[in-house]
């Protein structure tokens, strides 16, 4: 974080920093040029430069800038401590490159240099933190969040200093190591070799660690925690009595391998009463097919036995079949099959499998190619057996999935009109950026539609909406056929998180902002990223609408994709309380 090390120290010999971190206008520790000299053993660890305390106070006072979602004191403070920590690195290496522009060597900063600095950046602090208290108080205004801690919010300036001084010292540490070896190798070689070489076994040596012992250490660990809890059942939750569900009488997977979502997802759900009290009419009871991690060994024959209960559940007799590609954990979001289930009157089956133990955000970094052969699996598996069925017995074939869910569904599919072909309707909710279909739809849509709601091929097949209850565009143009339904709230961060927010302003920001994204949120570099990475695990914790909950949004988005008959839009309000109440 704190740079490169430069060619040599400071000429005066007192131990002042390395040339790179030294700058123009640097002391040692804070203090004032010309000041009495101390030990080199204190400076190496205490001392600032005057760049790299610059650029830490302006990146630091642009973390208050809003972002997609409301966050607390404490994880706003730990934003501003990081983007403070990539200020400092920043600028100490523009410093480092004005000087090699110059051909100059660092130089004490000017006397005045520091009490400007002791004096500016408080006070730059403080209004872009009281703007930073007023952007938080409109967001939640917003999406109706009414928690709010001032205790917290008071202590976000002290936590991102935490935060800053411990991501400094870890750079300095690494540093440290890189200068012994390369003193080291220059006992055998010369200086440039000695340096580039003690770079490069550095780097690597950071390398890994983080990712052999941090990052596999902390998904071994958590997947360790989180398959211990697979084994468990949530509350409420009951082992089926009827043979229509996965664990009930004569399934082909026992209720114990399914998991505490598969578990969670069999052993719930509307009863033909709670369905008849909807359409007014006789239901039949929904089926639902799921094998757990503990049920096969693979994804292929989890899949395979997945599609062999559903079949003699007899899933392939119903009207209506749903193919869902689960989250992590193997969750499926009750609101997506319930809505379903209740406008298909019943007459209904849906299969689905778990491919993971870790929950979403966690399987979001780790476990996509799982997601992927997920997807691919199990839509191949029930394709298969549908397509030896009678044309004219073949069920009505839908596809879901939300999140990660949506990453491997897509899996499946090679573009819009493999989807038309092959299916008779498919709603993805909050897509992930990196989701490859959704990408290329938004990529390539039509001039003139914005990225929050593109229109891809004036909507012939595949569409999108934030809010299908206000409408799905293009409204002039003939939706015939399968329908592709992407529903995605603006300020849902998994949608809209990408690497490229580093360097690149996305369209979603530079064109009209969405119904939920506070007007004064601009792109920056680097500090978008992090404020956005640092909504990816809150995304949920928002009211229903926002962020990454999506729930009564079901109702009407199944409605237009599946298209019932005899529904009325009283029908649909009366859905979107029962949904809100299962929730």
């Amino acid at each position: 974080m704190s740079g490169t090390r430069g060619p040599q120290e400071h000429p005066n010999g007192a131990g002042a920093p390395a040339a790179s971190e030294a700058g123009a206008g640097l002391t040692a520790g804070g203090g004032t040029p010309g000041g009495p000299a101390q030990p080199a053993r204190h400076r190496k660890l205490l001392y600032a430069t005057l760049p790299g305390s610059w650029g830490a106070v302006v990146l630091g006072c642009l973390s208050f800038t809003p972002s997609l979602l409301p966050r607390g004191g404490l994880l706003q403070g730990m934003i501003c401590g990081i983007t403070a920590a990539i200020g400092y690195g920043l600028g100490v290496l523009a410093a480092c490159v004005w000087r090699a522009f110059a051909d100059r060597e660092p130089r004490p900063a000017r006397r005045w240099s520091w009490p400007a600095f002791f004096i500016g950046a408080p006070i730059l602090f403080g209004v872009f933190f009281g703007f930073g208290q007023y952007w938080q108080y409109e967001i939640r205004r917003l999406m109706g969040v009414t928690d709010y801690s001032v205790p917290l919010a008071v202590a976000s300036p002290f936590i991102a200093v935490l935060v800053f001084c411990l991501l400094l010292l870890t750079g300095r540490g690494v540093r440290g190591i890189y200068r012994r070896l390369s003193d080291l190798l220059k006992r055998w070689v010369g200086a440039r070799a000695a340096r580039a070489v003690g770079w490069i076994l550095v780097t690597g040596l950071a390398y890994l660690i983080v990712t052999s012992l941090l990052l596999d250490g902390c998904v071994a660990l958590a997947n360790q925690a989180f398959s211990v809890r697979n084994t468990t059942t949530q509350e409420g939750v009951h082992q089926p009595t009827t043979s229509l569900r996965s664990g009930g009488p004569g399934s082909l997977v026992p209720w114990g391998s399914l998991g505490l979502q598969g578990r969670g997802f069999t052993g719930t759900g509307p009863s033909p009463s709670d369905i008849t009290g909807f359409t007014h009419r006789p239901a039949a009871e929904p089926i639902r097919a799921y094998a757990g991690l503990a049920s096969s060994g693979s994804t292929e024959s989890r899949a395979s036995l997945a599609v062999a209960d559903l079949k003699r559940a007899g899933g392939f007799q119903r009207k209506n079949l749903l193919v869902v590609t689960t989250t992590g954990s193997g969750w499926v979001d009750p609101a997506a099959v319930d809505s379903f289930e209740y406008l298909a009157g019943g007459d209904s089956a849906t299969v689905a499998i778990q491919y993971s133990y870790l929950p979403s955000w966690i399987s979001y970094l780790v476990d996509q190619s799982k997601a992927r052969a997920a997807g691919r699996d199990l839509f191949d598996a029930v394709y298969d057996a549908w397509l030896q069925l009678p044309q004219s017995r073949r069920p009505r074939l839908f596809v879901a999935g939300e999140s990660l869910g949506s990453f491997g569904s897509e899996a499946a599919f090679s573009g819009e009109a493999d989807l038309r072909i092959r299916t008779a309707g498919t709603l993805f909710a909050g897509p992930p950026n990196f989701n490859t279909l959704f990408r290329q739809f938004s990529d390539q849509r039509d001039p003139g539609s914005p990225e929050i709601q593109p229109v891809y091929r004036d909507g012939r097949t595949v569409r999108f909406t934030t809010n299908p209850a206000t409408g799905i565009p293009p409204a002039d143009r003939p939706w015939d056929g399968t329908r592709v339904l992407y529903l995605m709230h603006p300020s849902d961060p998994i949608v809209w998180w990408s690497p490229r927010l580093i360097f690149n302003a996305p369209d979603w920001l530079t064109e009209q902002h969405g119904k939920d994204v506070l007007k004064g949120m601009l792109w920056l570099p680097f500090v978008t990223f992090w404020q956005v990475t640092a909504d990816l695990p809150f995304s949920t914790g928002v009211p229903d609408g926002h962020g990454h909950k999506y729930t009564t949004e079901y109702v009407d988005a199944w409605n237009a994709v599946m298209r019932p008959a005899h529904v009325t839009a009283q029908d649909l309000a009366h859905l979107k309380e029962v949904i809100a109440a299962e929730g």
